[in-house]
């Protein structure tokens, strides 16, 4: 039986898969449905009244991860009358109509563009016991003026564009996402200082492209503006982004990330290929020596700088020449880490149809190099920080073996995952006393090729608002207008207004 069902409120569990844009995405619909009357399943009810797939289309694999899901969920569904199924995200905008047809016991299909919808378009299934399916081919409005419930008390996504006027060969997005469409300043930063205001400390500004922020307002220097803008927030300890590109990476952003003190000396920068014949056939308009030159720039002005890039492996036509190049410039670069994948082949893509496309043995073979290539790096850069005493914010999640080990877990400033001990009951920063969002000073002791560990006790352990905010439970939301919908039962309580971070950095 459902929570309705039995006379409660309509309950929701949101799956999401894919990017940061995604889970973002999964937060506004959290905020929607909420605003909506609908209260959060918890973690052990199994049938919760909604269940909303935030869906990617950029692996091979999606639509069979998702159909195979919503396989699962079919005698669920028949057990439990009442219960609503929908799929939104990047595959329902590209499958659209198809879903249904292959799964007819969907009620909902929405797309990129009409996030805001879904609560509307639920009522409609249910009142005319139909599916409803409506995909926008352009962006109703802008996401971040819907509700956000977000995830986390400490950290916090920030949109300043969606889409991308690229035209990548092996990617899909541009299409399901359409061209970019670029917030203005004012609402970035007042959603920014909205965050602070309940507590968050780091933000990270998204975007398909975000040092090509402006362009539709006709500024090419704006995110390096941004970013100056950012760090004239009281309260506001960190800010990170991602991702940029390297054709659009300009010397003001280096800059403002080398004398914005809360930008945080980490950069992600994909890479994609080493070889300029393949990025010329990725229809990636720069090339390695310019990519170097960047990272050279980077660390010049920030020495501490953490790296970090994505990498295909088994693009079309690519020879074991390329493959070495892009295995130097891996060596090159140094790289903190790097996200690495293999090629995989999207229909609507110009790639998908290229000459070339390599067997999946040998593009086995090369993945499985790179990733040696890449952790004999990580590893060693990491061993350098051994000794070095690092600035960590306490996150959830981070360590699977946390609780078997007795550490915490959290990010150094510069991105590295780091787990550290608590010290014994009584001292300082003991297991007790520190929560989600806190910040603790400790000593790096051991490096392996994808975390640090910090062995002894922290030196020094601050309890900021972040923290309170876990520990009480209290998740920030950022309000929006919810487009006419009659709210579904008692709405969710809304909290109460908060000031600004009690400590700076």
């Amino acid at each position: 039986m459902t929570t309705a069902a039995a006379g409660g409120p309509r309950t929701y569990q949101v799956r999401t898969y894919g990017c940061q844009m995604n889970v973002h995405d999964s937060e506004r619909i959290s905020g929607l449905l909420e605003q909506a009357g609908y209260v959060r399943a918890g973690e052990a009810e199994d049938t919760p009244d909604v269940v909303v797939f935030n869906t990617c289309a950029v692996r091979e694999n999606a639509d069979n991860r998702l159909y195979g899901n919503l396989g699962h969920l079919r005698p669920v569904k028949n057990r439990h009358p009442g219960m609503q199924i929908a799929v939104g995200g990047c595959l329902a905008q590209k499958d659209r109509g198809d879903i249904v047809r292959r799964a007819p016991w969907v009620d909902v299909v929405f797309g990129t563009h009409n996030i805001g919808s879904l609560p509307v378009l639920l009522e409609r299934a249910r009142h005319n016991a139909a599916a409803e399916v409506e995909i926008l081919e352009a962006l109703d409005v802008f996401p971040s003026t819907l509700p956000t419930r977000r995830e986390s008390t400490y950290a916090g996504w920030v949109s300043i564009s969606v889409g991308c006027n690229n035209t990548c060969t092996f990617c899909i997005v541009p299409s399901l996402r359409g061209r970019e469409k670029d917030r203005r300043p004012g609402d970035i930063l007042s959603e920014v200082r909205a965050l602070v205001d309940e507590g968050v400390l780091e933000v990270t500004l998204l975007g398909q492209n975000v040092n090509s922020y402006g362009v539709e307002f006709g500024d090419r220097y704006a995110f390096g503006k941004l970013l100056r803008a950012c760090g004239e927030i009281d309260g506001l300890e960190r800010v990170r982004f991602t991702s940029p590109h390297p054709k659009d990476f300009t010397d003001d952003v280096i800059a403002a990330m080398a004398e914005t003190p809360n930008v945080c000396p980490s950069l992600h920068m994909p890479l994609q290929s080493g070889s300029d014949d393949v990025l010329r056939a990725m229809r990636r308009s720069y090339r390695s020596e310019k990519y170097l030159g960047i990272i050279e720039k980077v660390r010049a002005a920030m020495p501490d700088a953490a790296i970090t890039t994505d990498i295909i492996v088994g693009f079309p036509g690519e020879t074991e020449a390329d493959f070495e190049r892009t295995l130097d410039v891996v060596r090159e670069a140094r790289f903190a880490s790097a996200f690495t994948f293999q090629y995989s082949k999207r229909p609507g893509t110009p790639a998908a149809s290229m000459d070339g496309q390599l067997p999946k043995q040998v593009v086995q073979e090369r993945y499985e190099r790179l990733i040696a290539c890449v952790e004999e790096i990580t590893w060693a850069e990491n061993k350098k920080l051994v000794g070095e005493t690092v600035e960590v914010l306490v996150a959830v999640g981070e360590g699977r073996k946390d609780e078997r080990t007795g550490r915490l877990s959290g990010r150094a400033r510069d991105g590295r995952l780091v787990h550290f001990a608590t010290g014994a009951a009584g001292e300082l920063g003991d297991a007790g006393s520190i929560r989600p969002g806190d910040i603790v000073h400790t000593t790096i002791t051991y490096a392996a090729p994808h975390h640090l560990n910090a062995d002894g006790a922290p030196l020094s352990h601050r309890r900021t608002r972040a923290g309170d905010a876990a520990e009480a439970g209290r998740s920030p939301r950022t309000p929006g207008v919810l487009l006419g919908l009659p709210t579904i039962g008692a709405p969710a309580p809304v909290p109460a207004p908060t000031t600004g971070c009690a400590v700076s950095p």
